[in-house]
C-alpha cells in the first residue's frame, strides 16, 4: 500500500504560508537532500486548490534541466477542489472533485510509490482528521513569522501524533 506523506515547511511558530518567500532563504544541502529523497520515493503529488494555483503559475515557466523543475512539472498532480473545472492546464494534473476520503483511500491502495502532499494546509488538516495521512514531515525553519496561515489553527482539536 502506498503512503501519503505531507512534507511541510513551517516556522518555529507553526506558520506555513506567508506573503514573502521566507522558507527558501533557509535552503541548504540538508534541505536539498531531503527534497531529493522525497522526489525519489514519490510518484505523485496531492495538492489543494490554493497550492495548486500557486505552483501552476510558477513551475511551468521554469527552464528544464534542474531535477526539482523536471520532477514537479512531469509528476502526476492530483488536485482536490470543489471549484476548479477540468481540464486543468498544468501538465499531468487531474482533478479530485468527488468524495475525497474514498478517492484518497483508492489511490493509496493502487500500486506505486508514495504520494506526497506539499503546502495545502486545509487539505492536510482534513486528511489528518480522517486518518488518511501516514506521515507528517516538518522542516522547521528558525524564524517566527507571526499571524499568517498556520499548519494547525488555534482552537483546533487535539491530535496525538507518533514520533517516527
Amino acid at each position: 500500500m502506498r503512503k501519503l506523506i505531507a512534507l511541510e515547511l513551517v516556522s518555529v511558530d507553526g506558520v506555513m504560508e506567508a506573503p514573502e518567500e521566507w522558507a527558501f532563504s533557509y535552503s541548504d544541502d540538508e534541505m536539498n537532500e531531503a527534497n531529493a529523497s522525497g522526489m525519489a520515493a514519490s510518484d505523485a503529488l496531492l495538492l489543494g486548490r490554493v497550492t495548486y494555483e500557486g505552483l501552476a503559475a510558477f513551475w511551468p515557466n521554469q527552464p528544464g534541466g534542474d531535477p526539482m523543475v523536471d520532477y514537479i512539472n512531469s509528476v502526476p498532480k492530483l488536485v482536490v477542489s470543489t471549484t476548479l473545472e477540468e481540464p486543468l492546464e498544468w501538465n499531468n494534473s487531474t482533478l479530485i472533485k468527488g468524495n475525497v476520503v474514498d478517492e484518497i483511500t483508492d489511490l493509496k491502495r493502487q500500486r506505486g510509490k508514495d504520494i506526497t502532499i506539499i503546502g495545502s494546509a486545509v487539505l492536510v488538516r482534513s486528511l489528518l482528521r480522517d486518518g488518511l495521512l501516514d506521515e507528517l514531515r516538518l522542516m522547521v525553519h528558525p524564524v517566527v513569522l507571526g499571524s499568517e496561515r498556520r499548519l494547525f489553527e488555534d482552537g483546533g482539536d487535539r491530535e496525538v501524533l507518533e514520533l517516527a
